[in-house]
């Protein structure tokens, strides 16, 4: 009988650790076959059975418990590789960025130095075609010289009184618009 009820212990134990594994509700371990007595658990004895259970107990939320740890370590792990990768496609990303500003820094000076040239070239053909007027007007008698300076519009005018040299001014003076003259005057006195 002895054996028998070593089996059973056994047999319960066993049974016991598979559903608290598992969290089934244990079935009714008490119900013995028949012709046999029940036998009673190791929690229902309160003996050595309390012992057992703990035992049980402590070794399954372990097993828990690294089970956690083990998920948590995963998904920490899983998390590091896509910040990781978020990271690498962002240096990627800002080297790309600084590539363009720089291209973009290149192209703008290129512009600017094209623009610049466009500009001193443009300024440089006008001042070529007032001298060429300058020379035509000193060319010119200082009646007619006078006339045709007085038909430009102001600024043309001025702009070009001031390239005659003073000889050639007091020459056509008296043939062009005496407030021309008065105001081209003023300008050269304000600019000193």
């Amino acid at each position: 009988m002895n054996r028998t009820k070593l089996i059973m212990l056994t047999l319960v134990s066993l049974s016991a650790c598979g559903l608290l594994l598992f969290r089934q509700p244990l079935p009714h371990a008490n119900a013995a076959p028949q012709g046999e007595t029940a036998v009673k658990t190791p929690q229902e004895t309160g003996q050595n059975g309390s012992a057992a259970g703990q035992s049980l107990n402590s070794s399954r939320a372990a097993r828990e418990e690294k089970a956690l740890q083990d998920a948590r370590r995963q998904q920490l792990a899983d998390r590091e590789a896509a910040l990781s990768a978020k990271e690498q496609e962002l240096k990627k990303l800002s080297a790309k960025l600084e590539a363009q500003v720089k291209a973009l820094e290149e192209s703008k000076k290129r512009l600017d130095d094209k623009v610049k040239i466009q500009s001193d070239e443009k300024k440089k053909k006008q001042d070529e075609k007032m001298q060429k007027m300058v020379k035509l007007f000193k060319a010119m008698r200082g009646e007619q010289a006078g006339k045709m300076i007085d038909n430009l519009q102001e600024d043309l005018a001025l702009s070009l009184l001031s390239r005659l040299d003073t000889k050639t001014v007091a020459k056509l003076a008296p043939f062009i618009n005496q407030p021309r003259i008065i105001k081209w005057i003023t300008e050269n006195l304000q600019e000193r």
